[in-house]
């Protein structure tokens, strides 16, 4: 499976090099010990400058800006883009190693003098690739390679060594690919759109409902397949798509740093969107989209991404000044800028509630966290490492109010002020975030005849359909087979699975029949730490750790039925993406293997998980 991005074309003749794509040679010579691997990399005059960015305008290797004190910032956190491949001469030919230095197998990040290539040998062939994750910029020789494929170490993207398309999400790009004697374009051209001269407003061949990531990449996926038919997508929110988990995580970016695509991106590819549009109702009889201020649209293809709504409080004083969800980039900033030495209480130790937490105590007087449960991510993550958690959290000042909730929010001229919760406690607060979780928004389509479940999630299959022939559905509103669960439908709010949904959904548009089969892959970052997750472990029954939980270096294997079904880690990278890769190959890990190699000591390099120790 490519990527939103992927599949290059072989050019063999440096005069045939088109503007704005990589050219790039990697030289291999017989195998004597002295002869030394070169890589070659040719850039258009023109278009030196511009080559390194992506469709987005990011590069993959990644900085980032402190504001206040560095601890809070992490590479993973706050980006911030530039040029990869510095001072690019015409030509660009450098000995990188000699040919027996690399084992089958193995990595190794090598210097080109201008900037730095992933050079890989497997099955005793070479590649040479972009280093860095064009997701957050990781090092990918950090990364997990297994059968034609490194698996970020980060968070989870998966690309081909052989082409350098992105197989496995999150992210948009493919890698730049360096290949032998041959040149190829790092990018699969885009299908152009027929004049739009001819088309009727009132009409689309593909409508998508949602502008997030699962909208985004079904719709750069049919260009990418060749689809040239109009596409529309349309959106409650005022801006074009963005990286929405940097609202929490990285509360201060601003729009132009979390943008997915450029506006000239969707000019070019001929991708209507369309903002601050609602969708009322879904006649699936007439195919007819039927919009809050009345117009109609119709569609030949539909695609429901709408994710979810955040619950809110339903105590007194609910409509009080200075309260938040954190949906927009600007709801993000104003809690920042509000919380700024003052009292902030977050409502809900959720993911966003806790994120939101973490990165307010530098810039706060006092954060306070109030969750019903007495552990935070007890239910996802369990007692031991909840605990854990929570106690990293007070030792950055964080105070917790557990086991209770609020009974009010009081306000002086109309502005919140306390927080009164029902034990009886009082918080003062100059700004309060509501965390406490989310519904899917899919109550237009209560009268539609499309499937929905008791609990207003859209029902697809591993198609990404719904029992409507030509309407198919995508990330946190759906309810989908999960092969890892053999087929259990489960609804996996995360911003990976909605890449993966979006690009199926999109394959299957066109009839290509393709089952989803990624294995759920999500990190939260917290403290300067990040904590990676792989599976799918609702309902696990035991956890078996490695390392130390006091100093936050573990790996938690959580299991069912005697089977290992997800696996969380802190400082213990690679061993989450390890885990991936195997659970992606259909293997079992079962837990008496987990607990035997635990005891032995034999984790420190988990080739056990591969097969490929003793």
């Amino acid at each position: 499976m490519g990527g939103c991005f992927s599949k290059p074309k072989p050019e063999l003749h440096c005069s045939q090099a088109q503007p704005r794509r990589h050219r790039c040679t990697l030289s291999i010579c017989p195998p004597d010990p002295h002869v030394e691997v070169k890589i070659e990399v040719v850039l258009p005059e023109k278009e030196r400058a511009k080559e390194e960015m992506s469709p987005n305008g990011k590069a993959s290797p990644l900085v980032y800006k402190v504001n206040g004190t560095a601890r809070h910032y992490h590479l993973e956190e706050h980006p911030i883009t530039i040029n990869p491949y510095q001072n690019v001469k015409d030509v660009v030919e450098a000995s990188v190693c000699h040919v027996k230095d690399l084992e089958n197998g193995q990595m190794r990040e090598v210097d080109l003098g201008c900037g730095k290539a992933l050079l890989i040998k497997e099955n005793g062939d070479y590649y040479a690739m972009g280093h860095k994750c064009p997701h957050y910029g990781a090092p990918l020789v950090k990364g997990v390679l297994s059968k034609g494929r490194v698996r970020c170490p980060w968070h989870g993207a998966c690309f081909s060594i052989g082409t350098g398309d992105i197989e496995d999400f999150p992210g948009l790009d493919s890698l730049p690919k360096f290949q032998a004697l041959l040149t190829q374009r790092r990018t699969k051209v885009m299908a152009k759109c027929i004049s739009l001269s001819n088309y009727n407003i009132s009409s689309t061949n593909v409508l998508i409902i949602g502008a997030g990531a699962g909208g985004l990449v079904c719709a750069e996926t049919l260009r990418q397949e060749g689809f040239s038919d109009r596409i529309v997508m349309c959106t409650m929110d005022r801006h074009l798509p963005y990286d929405r988990p940097k609202l929490s995580k990285s509360m201060d970016s601003h729009l132009d740093q979390i943008t997915l695509r450029p506006k000239e991106f969707f000019r070019t590819n001929d991708i209507e969107v369309l903002t601050e549009t609602q969708v009322a109702a879904v006649d699936i009889k007439n195919k007819i989209a039927v919009f809050k201020d009345g117009f109609k649209m119709d569609y030949n293809k539909l695609l429901i991404a709408t994710g979810n709504t955040p619950k809110a409080l339903s105590c007194k004083g609910k409509e009080v000044e200075n309260v938040f969800n954190i949906r927009t980039p600007e709801d993000a900033n104003r809690v920042v800028k509000l919380a700024s030495s003052k009292n902030a209480v977050i409502v809900g130790a959720s993911f966003l509630g806790m994120e939101v937490a973490a990165y307010l105590t530098e810039k706060a007087h006092s954060v306070s966290v109030v969750e019903l449960e007495e552990v935070p991510f007890k239910k996802f993550f369990g007692e031991k490492v909840g605990q854990a958690l929570m106690k990293m959290f007070e030792n950055n000042k964080v105070k917790f109010y557990m086991q209770t909730e609020v009974s009010e929010l009081r306000e002086q001229e109309g502005k919140l002020k306390e927080v009164v919760l029902k034990n009886g406690k009082v918080l003062r607060a100059d700004v309060c975030v509501i965390g406490i979780g989310a519904s899917p928004a899919t109550g237009f389509l209560k009268q539609s005849g499309i499937n929905i479940d008791s609990k207003g999630f859209i029902v697809v299959n591993k198609m990404m359909q719904t029992n409507i022939p030509g309407v198919f559905a995508a990330g946190d509103a759906v309810t989908f087979p999960l092969a890892l669960r053999n087929n259990k439908k489960v609804n996996i709010p995360h911003w990976q699975m909605a890449h993966v949904h979006g690009r199926i959904a999109a394959l299957n548009m066109l009839a290509h029949g393709t089952e989803i089969s990624t294995v759920p892959y999500l990190w939260t970052a917290v403290f300067g730490k990040s904590i990676r997750y792989a599976g799918h472990g609702e309902g696990f029954d035991d956890v078996v750790f490695q390392g130390d939980l006091d100093e936050l270096k573990f790996v938690a294997f959580y299991t069912k039925n005697e089977e290992v079904i997800a696996v969380a880690s802190m400082n213990y990278d690679p061993i989450v993406s390890k885990v991936a890769e195997v659970m992606a190959s259909g293997r079992a890990i079962r837990k008496r293997d987990v607990e035997l190699f635990i005891r032995h000591g034999k984790t420190g390099d988990m080739s056990w998980l591969t097969g490929k120790g003793s």
